[in-house]
């Protein structure tokens, strides 16, 4: 019987371990923020708080977040990187108009920087988890379940 030296460092990744798990949640909830922002955008420019009363042009806004959606519900990692860089223009909007701005339209451009900058936080997690220098031995990680 011979003693085995023991390790000190975890064995990579596996499909179904923790670092799946991450990815699925950083996935899931930069989804949802992308989907909050979309709708907070529309609402926000064409009824609640426009800059012009009847809607304003700052709606096109939306269309950048329109174009990840795809991006995003594939999980495709170079949306993720697009997107955590992106996602600054729209908290530096909040900030000024939660700062500048006042009643409801503050109070929005609040919610637009928290959303922000929960987005920012999960799509860096997305990228940072899903980088090929941190996936298994056994291919990349799966960011889905599959049925037993």
């Amino acid at each position: 019987m011979t003693l085995q030296p023991r390790k000190h460092s975890p064995e990579p990744d596996r499909p179904g371990s923790h670092t799946a798990g991450i990815l699925e949640l950083a996935r899931y909830t930069a989804l949802f923020c992308l989907l909050a922002l979309i709708a907070l955008g529309l609402a926000w420019e064409l009824g609640l708080a426009p800059l012009r009363p009847g809607g304003s042009w700052l709606v096109l806004k939306v269309l950048p977040l329109l174009a990840a959606l795809r991006g995003m519900l594939y999980g495709r990692r170079y949306t993720f990187q697009w997107m955590s860089l992106a996602i600054l223009l729209y908290f530096t909007e909040g900030v000024v108009r939660a700062t500048s701005d006042k009643g409801l339209s503050a109070t929005l451009g609040g919610i637009e920087t928290a959303l922000s900058l929960l987005m920012f936080a999960t799509c860096l997690a997305f990228s940072w988890y899903s980088a090929p220098s941190r996936q298994g031995r056994d291919g990349p990680i799966q960011t889905t379940r599959s049925e037993p």
